[in-house]
């Protein structure tokens, strides 16, 4: 069974590699996005398995159903950028990772704030340029800080029991509460009485049409001034435009991003030796205070190899007619 993914890197051949034991399924790598210039690709390929920035839109999966393919095997956890009618109307089944490492996300948000806090950026631009001076340096004590939870799903709670870990008061909101937060000594507030009260917003939620946005101009002017800001969730939960006035005024004190709304034509590229046509992200990456990787929090050994692992088995499972994770 031909199957193609798309959107590879070396560590996703590495993984999948290392997990690969079903001899049904015919790995193949392809560095290149899905899009329309690139669907041909999979041509006759029963398996496509996308990664969150390939194109699932009615045109692409109407190109894919006719090219042979009946399975969309996803290597993510989030389905926003799939046309989920469209799959179903064309008869085109559509898996995902609904779990891989919680702990890899929630450890990455817990480095953004911990970087952002101390001005670990910054002080190690100075010292490879042999400025030990600490001005501009100064951070704050976490214990005691008041921490928002935005969505509490599996990494939201991990990351909940990390922050608790450092002496951090907890809030959150979600419609559907976690009792492990709560356990945690988690307050559950309306979104909007969380802005006020938090020093430290988390992005946890998945990307649907409620939270789109979910961060925007109105509700950054609801943040305590000087705020800090992480979002590791999905870049289309910020309205991104609305952070740069917000940084100038000091209305945001810190913002850390492992995501962006228009990340999917410069993510996991080299493209250092071309001009940044992003004029928002340009913009983003001169403030000092602003900290932004390019969509690495799942990059663990052990997210990697559970990714890759239930991909395979839902695989598997779909060709042996009895699917799992099946969206």
């Amino acid at each position: 069974m031909r199957t193609l993914l798309f959107s590879s890197q070396i560590y996703d051949r590495d993984s999948f590699t290392a997990a690969h034991s079903h001899p049904g399924i015919d790995l193949h790598f392809q560095p290149a996005r899905l899009t329309l210039d690139t669907v041909v690709l999979a041509d006759g390929c029963a398996v496509v398995c996308a990664f969150i920035n390939d194109d699932l839109s009615a045109p692409i999966l109407e190109r894919l159903a006719a090219g042979g393919t009946q399975l969309i095997a996803l290597r993510s956890a989030g389905f926003n950028h799939v046309d989920l009618p469209a799959a179903k109307r064309l008869g085109i089944s559509v898996v995902r990772v609904p779990a891989y490492s919680p702990h890899a996300v929630a450890e990455h948000a817990v480095a953004l704030i911990l970087s952002l806090n101390r001005h670990l950026h910054r002080a190690c631009n100075r010292t490879r340029d042999g400025d030990f001076t600490l001005h501009g340096l100064t951070g704050f004590d976490l214990v005691g800080k008041t921490v928002g939870v935005v969505g509490t799903g599996q990494i939201g709670a991990t990351f909940a029991r990390i922050m608790a870990g450092f002496g951090c008061q907890l809030i959150a909101y979600d419609p559907y509460p976690n009792p492990q937060v709560q356990a945690l000594g988690a307050r559950y507030l309306p979104l909007e009485q969380l802005l006020a009260e938090a020093q430290i917003i988390s992005l946890h939620c998945p990307l649907n049409e409620s939270t789109r946005h979910l961060i925007n101009q109105g509700s950054l002017s609801r943040m305590q001034r000087g705020a800090m800001l992480i979002n590791t969730g999905r870049g289309a939960l910020v309205d991104t435009p609305a952070l740069i006035d917000a940084l100038k005024s000091g209305q945001l004190g810190y913002l850390g991003l492992d995501v962006y709304e228009e990340e999917a034509q410069l993510f996991f590229e080299d493209r250092s030796d071309l001009p940044l046509q992003d004029d928002v992200l340009a913009r983003l990456l001169t403030f000092p205070n602003v900290v932004i990787t390019a969509h690495q929090a799942f990059l663990t050994r052990e997210a990697l190899g559970a990714i890759a692992q239930t991909t395979l088995d839902n695989i598997a499972s779909w060709a042996a007619g009895s699917p799992q994770n099946l969206i």
